[in-house]
């Protein structure tokens, strides 16, 4: 097995660093990328898996200014290493996050709705009325983008993979925000043209399938409208038929949260400004945490099973 849970001594605490109590951490297909090695980044082993969750400060360094013991905090950067009940990290690598918010929701906030914010804010300037087309629409990040939209009075038609709980999932989506919920086989019936009667044709698809639901989704942009890809999970490739370029002039983009991170390392404004935005929302009631399951540390290894079983609906959060 690639796992073991094993006990550590917790470092020394440099000037500079923070000790930190983890709370909980889920895991994201994102951290069983890393540990399968299909992932960019990779950690030089032996290492602890995890690149998000929630922490609370117990001590600082003498030199870090910007956290007391109290505070919450998440990862600034993918690859922390969140599975585990405590660490001694350089403060440069850990956000301070509102402790008022649920812990679930500030346990998911860095990768699934920050992913979700960035790609609704940064490739189609929408306008309430407007409307965004996704797959895999009950995914983490899926999920988020309903939320947001929603909150910004942007339309979502959500594409879903058919399963045996369809209704379930259909009335899950509904009640997050979801103006519509299809699935893969209705993105080829001529009844996607009812939709358009009360909504525009989407400027904006998100796509982390591939393959053949891809090219569906692609049909019903609009003329200049962009697709984003920020996932693979077909492991197809995406398929565009040349007239779409030609004649419709759309655009093809490409996302990943830990390079938009890298790009604004200096920009702590604009990381400040997503992470209010989010945490906004949240006390609105307006932005929850995915479907979750919790699940206490000692049983990891069940948790990462259920993880990777088909049609997921919740996701895995390990209680620290």
């Amino acid at each position: 097995s690639l796992f073991r849970l094993k006990d550590l001594e917790v470092p020394e605490l440099g000037d500079c660093d923070v000790h930190v109590k983890m709370l909980a951490a889920p895991i994201n297909p994102a951290d069983i990328n890393m540990i399968q090695g299909t992932y960019p980044l990779l950690s030089p082993l032996p290492a602890v898996g995890g690149n998000e969750g929630v922490g609370e400060v117990l001590e600082v360094g003498r030199r870090v200014v910007a956290l007391k013991p109290g505070d919450w905090v998440i990862p600034a950067d993918a690859g922390l290493g969140t599975w585990r009940t405590r660490g001694v990290f350089p403060e440069e690598m850990l956000l301070k996050v509102p402790s008022d918010i649920p812990v679930l929701c500030a346990a998911t906030l860095s990768v699934n709705p920050c992913t979700a914010f960035r790609m609704l804010a940064d490739f189609e300037s929408l306008v309430p009325g407007d409307s965004v087309i996704q797959n895999a629409a009950n995914s983490g990040v899926g999920q988020a983008v309903i939320q947001i939209a929603r909150a910004s009075g942007i339309k979502t038609i959500n594409v879903v993979r058919n399963r045996p709980d369809l209704p379930k999932l259909v009335e899950r989506l509904m009640a997050l925000g979801a103006d519509h919920v299809i699935t893969e086989e209705m993105l080829r019936k001529p009844e996607m043209k009812d939709i358009f009667k009360s909504i525009p044709r989407p400027r904006l698809a998100l796509n982390c399938v591939g393959g053949k639901s891809t090219t569906e989704m692609l049909r019903h942009l609009q003329p200049k409208g962009t697709m984003v890809t920020y996932g693979g999970m077909a492991k197809q490739p995406v398929m565009v038929p040349v007239s779409a370029f030609i004649f419709r002039d759309v655009r093809l983009r490409g996302f990943w949260m830990t390079q938009w991170r890298k790009d604004h390392a200096q920009d702590q404004e604009s990381v400040a400004a997503m992470m209010d935005a989010l945490c906004q929302l949240i006390r609105r009631g307006q932005l929850t945490a995915p479907a979750c399951t919790e699940v206490p540390l000692q049983d990891y290894r069940a948790a990462l099973e259920d993880s990777m079983k088909p049609f997921v609906s919740s996701k895995q959060i390990l209680l620290l």
